[in-house]
């Protein structure tokens, strides 16, 4: 099962590869080995260009504002509003969002590369307590 980090790792916002992609999406990434998150603003009154993936598994994580979400299953259209605290995942469908509002939203995106294997249990169930000595202050 891959390498696990063998200590805390801090990726800050001025670490991050940002891109402006013109069309009222700014974006800061940050890629690692085996998967990416980045953070999106969409500015107001604003839509995505269109896409898909073949490969990557994208799913979305409302932060603030109001996003909607357009995708096509064949040629049925659907469209469903997001709202803070909801999530989507997108799968191979082209698909696209829309901020409709006068203010801007924001969302966080996770991708990675799925393998099939169901993890639920291992992500469920993978904690343990640790007694610890907290450090005088």
């Amino acid at each position: 099962m891959g390498n696990l980090l063998a200590s805390a790792q801090i990726s800050r916002l001025d670490e991050s590869i940002f891109v402006d992609k013109g069309n009222g999406t700014k974006v800061n990434y940050r890629i690692f080995p085996e998967f990416e998150v980045h953070g999106n603003t969409v500015d107001a009154n604003t839509q995505q260009e269109w896409h898909h993936h073949t490969k990557i598994e994208e799913t979305i994580y409302v932060t603030e504002g109001e996003l909607v979400a357009l995708w096509l299953e064949g040629e049925t259209h659907h469209e469903e509003t997001l709202h803070t605290g909801d999530v989507i995942r997108v799968g191979a469908s082209v698909h696209t969002f829309a901020n409709r509002t006068e203010q801007p939203a924001s969302f966080v995106v996770f991708r990675f590369v799925p393998d099939g294997t169901d993890k639920r249990e291992i992500i469920k169930n993978d904690r343990y307590a640790d007694k610890v000595s907290e450090p005088a202050v």
